[in-house]
């Protein structure tokens, strides 16, 4: 391939547009990082798929690879230090250093990497990282897999995106099909999600999962939560009468598995659970669940100043169903708040 890139490349390669598009795939393809096929990766012997995974050490990577595990997958994680572990191979994504030939060991790729949206304060430099942090990594493997001959290329790259790629939705309802909306997480989404295009376009089954709120005790929203609802001193945020699209974590390590072994699915994908709830509502039951009262609002400047960037996001509303889920006959474990939250709770 010769001449100027295609113009969405533009988005992910440093901002230039016109970076040689055969110059960059050579740049994936030629850098090999060297070290030894897991064992158990080749032979007669069932071990269901091989799975390369990058983001295996966050809060929702950490549980999927025990899922698949569990299920007789194996799976390789992508680290950005060097490997320690058989099942480890070593990667620099922001310099777009990957091996082909780790990702020509796989059925299956699943890219989770991505910093915490609300783990740090937001500044100009976070808002960066967020950005670059998914998209440098997607880039890589989507490029080092279109690279790949045709009988090398894994079946599927499940990809993931976030609902923060619709916006604020007030009250309206959104499925897949809904244009990306505004702000900066829909921004970092539409980036995010032009970066499979490569593989996309090699003929790869591409899986977006558009992850709303997983619950769970150790981590993500429901983590900061539990210590000012316990102590009283807890409410709605800002007005409550955001929605917010939660699942339970057990449901969304059934989707992620649902959608590596269903071949049929493709493009993006609602990772959410059945029936969004306001904030107030989802207030009220996570203080019945706890016993506590929770009768202390949080006003939006409040928010503002404690969160920063962050805080605008927060009070998003996110009214999301999951349509493709539904079409698919995906059954919910947890098809309502309350049984999710219990289970966020005691499992």
């Amino acid at each position: 391939m010769r001449g100027r890139a295609p113009q969405w490349l533009g988005w992910f390669t440093d901002g230039r547009p016109d970076a040689p598009w055969a110059t960059r795939v050579a740049q994936v393809r030629l850098i090999e990082i060297r070290s030894p096929r897991p064992v158990g990766a080749a032979g007669g012997e069932d071990m269901g798929m091989r799975i390369l995974m990058a983001g295996a050490s966050g809060f929702l990577g950490t549980r999927l690879v025990g899922r698949l595990t569990a299920g007789g997958h194996q799976v390789t994680h992508l680290v950005r230090r060097p490997a320690r572990t058989p099942d480890e191979r070593q990667w620099k994504p922001s310099a777009a250093q990957l091996d082909p030939g780790v990702v020509a060991d796989a059925d299956a790729v699943v890219n989770l990497a991505g910093a915490g949206v609300g783990d740090k304060r937001w500044n100009d430099g976070y808002r960066r990282l967020i950005r670059s942090s998914r998209v440098d990594s997607t880039t890589t493997l989507a490029i080092t897999i279109a690279g790949l001959p045709t009988a090398d290329r894994p079946a599927v790259l499940l990809n993931a995106s976030a609902v923060g790629w619709y916006g604020n939705t007030g009250d309206r309802m959104v499925e897949e099909d809904a244009p990306a909306g505004e702000g900066f997480l829909a921004d970092v989404c539409r980036v995010w999600e032009a970066a499979t295009r490569p593989a996309e376009d090699a003929g790869v089954r591409v899986v977006r999962l558009r992850t709303g709120l997983p619950l769970h005790r150790d981590g993500g929203m429901l983590k900061p939560q539990l210590l000012p609802f316990r102590l009283g001193v807890a409410g709605r945020l800002g007005s409550g009468r955001q929605w917010l699209p939660w699942i339970s974590m057990a449901d969304w390590l059934r989707v992620a598995e649902f959608l590596l072994d269903r071949d049929d699915l493709a493009g993006p994908v609602n990772g959410v659970g059945p029936a969004p709830v306001t904030n107030a509502e989802f207030t009220r039951e996570l203080a019945r669940q706890l016993h506590r009262p929770a009768v202390l609002p949080i006003p939006a400047v409040a928010l503002r100043v404690a969160l920063g960037g962050f805080a605008q996001e927060a009070l998003t509303s996110a009214r999301v169903l999951p349509a493709v889920l539904r079409r698919a006959g995906f059954a919910y474990h947890h098809p309502d708040l309350a049984g999710a939250l219990h289970a966020a709770l005691t499992d």
